[in-house]
């Protein structure tokens, strides 16, 4: 990384990419440590000739080499864009992945459908008593990515969220906090995290884990939470005690989403069928594989 030393933004660029770096990568390496917007890759072309200022280059040499080694660039930067919002992250949690804003659009499909009235209402109306505000409870929040972006999205939702981990609660409470958004956190074990007196909820979502404890995949995200990727041998351990006490929490008519793995489909849909989930369907991720699935507690006891 010697060629880095005196060097322009354009030249440290060609370096960078020369030790086996993307040209993506090595742009938001380098606007990370120039102190720059990620969003401004544009500044690099308008200042191509500029210096590399020497003080960036240890910064910019020890961020290539670990991502060179497989580390997640948002580890590096500290920061991932998820629908919209710019989200802070550490490797206590999992870095957000585009996909899992399929499980958001889902999300924000069924709401209306409990409480169309909300759907344009001013704040006030949407909380009146003969029609509250939707309750949402984002199971694993890691990050907090799918309950902030819930709530951007959707202001008047009354947003909760768990995760068992304490670091990756203090990351999504750090992040709804900078963001303005109001999110009610527990911690605890899925639903077990919940207080006594919690409400049922119009829509449980989760991107729980669901990789193989043994799945070969797993050698490539060596940098990220084990707990918050592997469930037991298919995956599908996690996935069975939430749909098992999810029904609980369920307003009538309420739906539970959530994430899973590329092949797990037809065995999620099983089993919300066993515990007496209706309407059982899944959705693509922009690949077009089935990657999540979910269903509705009975409009009827």
């Amino acid at each position: 990384m010697s060629l880095l030393a005196n060097s322009s933004i354009d030249q440290a660029l060609t370096a960078l990419q020369s030790r086996g770096l993307e040209r993506l990568d090595a742009q938001l390496l380098l606007l990370h440590v120039l102190g720059i917007a990620p969003t401004q890759r544009g500044w690099l072309m308008a200042h191509d000739t500029d210096p590399l200022p020497l003080q960036c280059v240890p910064a910019l040499q020890a961020l290539a080499l670990r991502r060179t080694q497989g580390e997640p660039l948002a580890y590096l930067t500290g920061s991932k864009a998820f629908y919209g919002l710019a989200l802070h992250v550490t490797p206590d949690v999992l870095v957000p992945r585009p996909d899992t804003e399929t499980l958001v659009d889902w999300a924000l499909e069924v709401l209306p459908d409990c409480h169309q009235a909300t759907v344009g209402a001013t704040a006030p109306q949407a909380n009146h008593p003969a029609n509250p505000a939707p309750r949402v409870l984002d199971l694993g929040t890691g990050s907090g990515a799918i309950a902030l972006a819930l709530k951007a999205t959707r202001s008047a939702l009354q947003m909760w969220a768990t995760d068992q981990s304490a670091a990756a609660l203090a990351v999504a409470k750090a992040n709804a906090q900078r963001l303005q958004l109001e999110v009610s956190f527990s911690q605890g074990a899925w639903l077990a995290a919940l207080p006594a007196d919690a409400p049922a909820f119009d829509c449980i979502v989760s991107n729980p884990p669901y990789i193989p404890e043994h799945d070969p995949h797993l050698a490539a995200l060596t940098f990220e939470p084990t707990q918050a990727l592997t469930s037991g041998v298919d995956g599908l351990d996690d996935i069975r005690h939430i749909v098992a006490t999810a029904l609980a929490h369920l307003k009538l008519g309420g739906w539970l989403l959530l994430e899973h793995g590329f092949d797990h489909a037809v065995a999620v849909q099983h089993l919300l069928a066993q515990q007496g989930f209706t309407s059982v369907q899944s959705r693509n991720d922009l690949a077009g594989i089935a990657r999540c699935t979910g269903g509705q507690k009975p409009c009827y006891d």
